[in-house]
């Protein structure tokens, strides 16, 4: 059995452990669950969705924190720590709390006739559920890598499943429709149990699946929706459920225009668990008002107005460009960008260029990534040109590009950094590198 003192060293072995980064199947890893004998008392509540899956969880999360249960949270990826990705509590474990259970998974994995090897994402999600079964906790949230049906987290029967949205990405592991797509994240759907679908034009594939296993399929529109307080002095709005109406709740503290829709989808989900974790409109309202995600229209205060988004892909690109008319008016708007080659970016500059002026694209530190120079090729084909009031520079690394961005930028401008999770952990990094 492999060993390792510390959990950095644990991380590096795990990347090149499995022969392929990504390896569809739940095979191996439920080889491995069972040697583990893992298993859950309490609610397991399964996120999954193109975009809104990390803002659902931090919403269910941060309600049931304030009803006084204790809560695990896995999500994923991670902006500046892997830690960051197994939540206790409201705090990110710690080295010494998640070390056992690494050594634990590698255990039970050697203890098999003819070991399967792992991915590190399999590895890693074992590690945090065996974490979280330890704790005895109230209730488990899990955020769905990759798809569904044949996601690590999919080796747990969810509870409550939640869909937040169906969108083309990652095409080559998951099809090139929305009914396909749609079909892939049904998978998380239980026989019997709560299956929430907050896209408001769900696939029928979905539909037909959740009906086929016998699921207590939720609808957008049809079993739960929202309603907006037009009028009200504050902002306010409704959640009108199957059987129950919460009205007079504020904004959520994630900014947004999509965020009321993941907000009545994690509702939805505490309604259809309401025997098992019931929570009152108090609990709602503080959960709603501390909730808290870094990297997701998050507008860090000071000036120039800095937006930090991982949106990376056309539909999370629509929303941004939303949000970002909705901001109101800023002279000249840099971003930084940087993606991953197998995205649609013609697809999501399409849908910003209109509300940026200036670009500073950059190569990120992986190999899947678009180099910078592949970005610039896209821009000049979405027809962005070089003048006055418009741009398009190239640097090796986001934080030079933020730089360059920040040098040219007046305090009334905005920067909106975007694109791939390590687009904005590399802005975010550089920015705590500056504070010290």
């Amino acid at each position: 059995m492999t060993s390792f003192p510390t959990l950095d060293a644990w991380l590096t072995h795990l990347e090149t452990a499995h022969p392929v980064g990504i390896d569809m199947g739940l095979a191996r890893i439920s080889r491995v669950r069972d040697a583990l004998q893992l298993s859950f008392t309490c609610p397991v509540i399964i996120v999954g969705g193109t975009n809104g899956k990390g803002s659902t969880c931090a919403i269910l999360e941060s309600i049931l924190l304030r009803a006084g249960y204790t809560v695990g949270c896995h999500t994923s990826p991670h902006l500046l720590s892997f830690n960051e990705r197994a939540r206790v509590n409201g705090e990110s474990a710690t080295d010494a709390d998640l070390l056992p259970h690494f050594e634990a998974v590698e255990k039970a994995r050697t203890s098999l006739a003819e070991p399967p090897s792992l991915t590190y994402f399999e590895f890693t999600t074992l590690a945090i559920m065996h974490l979280y079964a330890s704790r005895g906790l109230d209730a488990v949230i899990m955020e769905v890598g990759l798809g569904g049906r044949l996601d690590a987290v999919n080796i747990l029967d969810a509870d409550c499943a939640i869909i937040t949205s169906i969108d083309i990405d990652h095409t080559e592991y998951l099809g090139d429709t929305r009914d396909k797509i749609a079909f892939e994240k049904a998978g998380i759907f239980r026989a019997g149990k709560p299956a929430i679908c907050a896209d408001p034009l769900p696939p029928q594939t979905l539909i037909d699946h959740a009906n086929k296993i016998g699921a207590d399929l939720w609808l957008f529109g049809r079993d739960f929706r929202y309603e907006g307080q037009a009028g009200s002095e504050r902002q306010q709005w409704s959640y009108v459920g199957r059987t129950l109406r919460r009205s007079a709740l504020a904004y959520p503290a994630l900014r947004g225009a999509n965020q009321l829709i993941n907000t009545s989808a994690a509702l939805a989900g505490l309604e259809a668990l309401r025997d098992r974790l019931p929570v009152s409109a108090q609990d709602i309202r503080l959960g709603l008002a501390n909730v808290e995600l870094p990297g997701r229209f998050q507008v860090l205060p000071g000036k120039p107005s800095i937006v930090l988004d991982v949106g990376h892909n056309p539909h999370a690109a629509a929303v941004l460009a939303q949000n970002l008319g909705n901001m109101g008016y800023f002279p000249y708007t840099y971003a930084v960008f940087g993606s991953m080659r197998d995205k649609d970016i013609a697809g999501v500059l399409a849908h910003l260029k209109g509300e940026i002026d200036h670009w500073c694209v950059t190569d990120l530190p992986t190999p899947r990534a678009a180099s910078a120079a592949e970005l610039e090729a896209a821009l000049r084909d979405a027809d962005v040109v070089d003048g006055p009031d418009s741009s398009i520079s190239r640097f090796a690394s986001p934080s030079e590009a933020f730089q360059d961005a920040l040098n040219r930028a007046s305090d009334n401008d905005r920067i909106v950094v975007f694109g791939s999770f390590f687009t904005v952990a590399g802005v975010m990094a550089y920015r705590k590198s500056q504070q010290h």
